[in-house]
């Protein structure tokens, strides 16, 4: 009877120890992904301020074409694009992305007057060809706001669904912020191609 006893007990520990072993590798696997997830997420994040700079860069040329026409004005625009394109340093977060469509949106809203005021600024080749190459940049933006957005909703799936969850908030991962548009704001955003 006792060798049965040693046997069951045996047979018990091997199992509680073969579970934590299981358990241990699952913790290892899910860390791993989880820091995968979160450097996907922050490289998705970066890439659209990499974008953004782009933009940035073609609307101070969009500036300087203008500058021939209305010098006080493009200055004024110049001024404020130098001073808001860095926004955000090296880690950007979503709030400095916000901050950046903001000042974006208001920069193109000052040069779109400008060259409402000046038609033949707005029939300048040289002034075409840098709005097409802004819209190519705010499509970029757009993809790049859409990978984010992927990314994050993986990411946010694996720390909210369990047993990942667990893991999740065992290693002390959160989840992220989504890059939303404001319908209102998209609405009083101009149009800049037609």
């Amino acid at each position: 009877m006792s060798t049965v006893i040693m046997t069951l007990v045996g047979g018990l520990l091997g199992l509680i120890f073969l579970l934590v072993i299981v358990a241990v590798i699952y913790i290892f696997y899910m860390q791993r992904q989880f820091v995968d997830m979160d450097e996907k997420c922050k490289n998705a994040l970066s890439s659209i301020k990499v974008q953004l700079n782009s933009r940035w860069d073609a609307l101070l040329a969009l500036a300087k074409t203008a500058s021939a026409y209305a010098k006080h004005e493009s200055e004024t625009i110049i001024q404020t694009i130098q001073q808001r394109r860095q926004v955000g340093g090296s880690n950007p977060t979503v709030k400095d992305i916000r901050n950046q469509q903001a000042g974006l949106a208001d920069v193109m809203n000052r040069l779109m007057v400008i060259s409402e005021a000046y038609p033949e600024l707005k029939a300048s080749e040289l002034f075409l060809n840098t709005q097409n190459s802004v819209k190519q940049y705010e499509e970029n933006v757009r993809v790049s706001r859409m990978v984010y957005n992927d990314t994050v909703t993986i990411f946010n799936r694996n720390v909210r669904q369990w047993p990942s969850s667990f893991v999740a908030s065992l290693l002390h991962f959160g989840e992220r912020e989504y890059l939303e548009t404001d319908e209102e704001k998209k609405q009083s955003m101009p149009e800049l191609f037609s």
